[in-house]
């Protein structure tokens, strides 16, 4: 999608996007992401318009793995946790004014949306069903979490993303799966309630993302590799600083390395399965 959305810029013609998985907002926004060779997160791309056309075929979003539609549960859960951060602050959106009443209450209710409909959602997919709970997921993960990333503001979550690119263990996830860690991360720095964490813990450990360490190739003893992930989530232009407070490399390092513990007890509480070591499978 987004080199869809980069090509049709470069060539001066309008664009359509017409997504077979609902695994992030990319059909919808007006940006680009771009990596470096080494898959490592290099800048954000913008354009001065949207696609003209958005375009999902519910069936065929049913028909792909089970696994697209819940890293897209990952990336558009994010959208509400960064856009109130976002607004707290009175930091810019990724539009590049401030936050809207709407664009936030549009991420508001992508979150709303996804809590009530996902897992629903998630065994329709897994049997390559098209159910109304489905429907409302896709457009959730597509459209809301779109607009409402856009025009509600990036914060913690994706910053810690994109630093997470900066680890090669990591390398081969999707996208909203190392958002979903990036969301963990986030949580733990604002110093949310304990419940409000296990609650997002449980729920997103149910939809079948990482919620630790582990799940990502990553572990709490390998100091060099969340040290540089922190240096890449914090640089200037990282939207970590969206936050309503300062937030340092030391900061991301220590919270990102307390969710695995953290994960792994809210798992055990909640009679969930120990999680499994990531292998990236080239």
């Amino acid at each position: 999608m987004d080199a869809v959305k980069a090509s049709g810029f470069l060539a001066g013609i309008r664009w359509v996007s017409v997504p077979t998985v609902a695994s992030t907002d990319a059909p919808t926004s007006a940006l680009a992401v771009v990596y470096t060779d080494e898959c490592v997160f290099e800048e954000y791309r913008f354009f001065p318009r949207n696609p003209d056309l958005v375009l999902v075929d519910s069936q065929l979003v049913a028909n792909a793995p089970a696994t697209f539609l819940a890293a897209g549960v990952g990336d558009a859960l994010a959208t509400w946790l960064e856009a109130r951060a976002t607004s707290a602050s009175g930091s810019l959106t990724m539009a590049g004014g401030t936050p809207t009443l709407t664009g936030t209450a549009l991420a508001r209710l992508s979150w709303d949306v996804l809590w009530e409909n996902a897992l629903v959602a998630m065994d329709a997919a897994r049997d390559h069903i098209v159910t109304p709970a489905l429907e409302k997921v896709i457009e959730a993960n597509t459209l809301l979490s779109g607009l409402g990333f856009e025009s509600g503001g990036l914060a913690a979550a994706h910053a810690v993303h994109n630093g997470l690119t900066a680890a090669p263990q990591t390398h081969g996830l999707a996208h909203g799966q190392k958002v979903n860690i990036g969301s963990i991360t986030q949580l733990v720095l604002e110093g949310a309630p304990t419940s409000e964490i296990a609650d997002f813990v449980e729920f997103t450990t149910r939809v079948g993302l990482p919620t630790t360490l582990t799940e990502i190739g990553l572990r709490p003893e390998d100091t060099e590799e969340i040290q540089a992930v922190a240096r890449a989530a914090t640089l200037e232009s990282e939207t970590i600083h969206s936050m309503p407070f300062t937030v340092r490399a030391d900061d991301v390092a220590a919270a990102l390395t307390s969710i695995e513990r953290l994960g792994r007890r809210v798992r055990a509480r909640a009679g969930l399965p120990e999680p499994q070591p990531y292998r990236p499978a080239h």
